[in-house]
């Protein structure tokens, strides 16, 4: 991992997050083909613990009606909160959590009171009728399953170190969150520290959306195409596992991502939902993924399928049932 698993993490100044996180006039850099230059190492810690959804406290405002003094004041609370809740957390047995779970304070240098942006009440659409009869979510990608533990299969794609999935491969974890954008003429590829996975985007070669293309096998990240629209690269996915749906949706989801510069130093990352047969309309949610100092680098994330901690949970497992 890039940085130290146990974080001290001080009171910070935050910026009170509206519906585009930076202004639309910045003009990027280009590569030598002439595309804009997003490559680099990104980060978005500082939105580790953000909400998804506008908590009910805030109901009837929006992101732009928060004000720098109440998101300072909600940041505080809420990385008090985080810090005793985890370190005052027992497992089974009265283990503590490992000493990466332990944390004394998180840093947030620009954070939000929440992330959906659309609808602009910023709460997910409501589930359609046939949504809760389904499996949402398909396998758990819980980091601390509550079992059974009786196989390897019963563990999320996550702690079996598969895959995080979609847009989980994205979303802050509080450590190992660092993305490498890296660039050619015919595509775009993002490695992901956590899970160390990368996902390679080809570009329409057309230049813009271009036809549907016809699906093959289904994948765990799905089948992405992206295109420029301006300075803006969009990223079109679609083909989901119905086990790595997105945010409980079904395998035909699409999931569409916006990433354009706003500064030197951020892009804006917005990530928009769309299955008829999930929710009742399209939702979005924005986060601002920060460039990290060019001394930082992306090291081996050395997590497998079969690691021994998947033996050791089996094997907890069984002594936990001989001695009942």
């Amino acid at each position: 991992m890039s940085r130290p698993a146990i974080l001290v993490l001080v009171g910070a100044a935050v910026v009170a997050g509206a519906a585009g996180l930076g202004a639309q006039s910045y003009s990027p850099p280009r590569t030598p083909w002439g595309h804009p230059d997003l490559q680099g190492i990104y980060s978005n810690d500082d939105e580790t613990g953000t909400p998804m959804e506008r908590p009910a406290q805030f109901e009837g405002r929006t992101l732009a009606d928060i004000t720098p003094e109440e998101l300072q004041a909600i940041v505080r609370e809420r990385n008090r909160q985080f810090v005793e809740s985890v370190n005052t957390a027992e497992f089974a047995g009265g283990l503590r959590p490992p000493a990466h779970l332990i944390f004394d304070t998180f840093e947030r240098k620009n954070s939000r009171a929440w992330l959906v942006v659309d609808p602009p009440d910023g709460r997910i659409p409501r589930r359609t009728d046939v949504a809760p009869r389904r499996r949402a979510g398909g396998v758990s990608t819980n980091v601390n399953p509550r079992g059974p533990f009786n196989s390897w299969l019963d563990m999320g794609l996550y702690d079996r170190c598969i895959t995080r999935g979609l847009p989980n491969s994205m979303m802050p974890a509080g450590y190992g969150s660092r993305y490498d954008i890296a660039q050619s003429p015919d595509a775009v590829v993002i490695r992901y520290e956590m899970i160390h996975e990368a996902r390679v985007i080809p570009l329409e070669p057309s230049g813009g959306r271009g036809p549907a293309r016809a699906r093959g096998p289904r994948k765990y990240l799905g089948d992405a195409r992206g295109w420029w629209e301006g300075d803006t690269l969009v990223v079109e996915t679609t083909n989901f596992r119905p086990e790595t749906a997105p945010q409980g949706a079904t395998g035909n989801v699409v999931m569409t991502e916006r990433f354009t510069a706003v500064s030197p130093s951020v892009v804006e990352w917005r990530v928009t939902f769309e299955d008829p047969d999930t929710w009742t309309r399209p939702w979005t949610f924005a986060m601002p993924l920060t460039r990290v100092d060019s001394s930082q680098q992306v090291f081996e994330y050395a997590c497998h399928e079969g690691n021994h901690a998947m033996r050791n949970i089996l094997s907890a497992a069984r002594a936990a049932e001989t001695n009942k």
